[in-house]
């Protein structure tokens, strides 16, 4: 698998990023504008209503898979990463370390984890300052 590194460890899924979204939002745009051509051209039809409902009740169940998949995979993030945590150290993590910090915190390695724990919970620091802090860069190959 490909080397990851703060620049290069997002990830794009292709068909979600480059062919459901723009569609989408093509789709979305196109019924909008066309609903409201017809709607100046001939007033209210109850045909553009269901139109432009069938195509947003399209859309939100690609957007809700995949906000159900990202909140799953952070909750599962959150629970190794404290076991991670705890297994290094024997001692619970720190209830000030928000979700968005633990999860920026799984790409530090073993050797470097407690003690950048220590400096989020001591500089409050964001998520992109932990990523940045990273030394030795754990990988994350199967995130959604």
């Amino acid at each position: 698998m490909k080397e990851q590194s703060y620049g290069s460890h997002t990830r794009f899924q292709p068909l979600q990023h480059f062919v459901w979204l723009p569609l989408s939002f093509i789709l979305l745009l196109t019924t909008a504008i066309y609903s409201i051509y017809q709607f100046m051209k001939y007033g209210f039809s109850m045909q553009l209503l269901l139109l432009f409902g069938v195509v947003v009740l399209a859309i939100i169940p690609g957007m809700l898979a995949r906000m159900y998949a990202l909140t799953l995979q952070d909750r599962l993030i959150r629970t190794e990463e404290q076991m991670r945590y705890y297994m290094l150290t024997g001692s619970r993590l720190d209830d000030s370390i928000t979700k968005e910090q633990l999860i920026a915190l799984r790409f530090a390695s073993d050797a470097e984890l407690v003690e950048l724990v220590e400096r989020t919970i001591i500089e409050s620091l964001s998520p992109d300052d932990i990523k940045k802090s990273v030394k030795t860069w754990r990988p994350d190959h199967h995130r959604v």
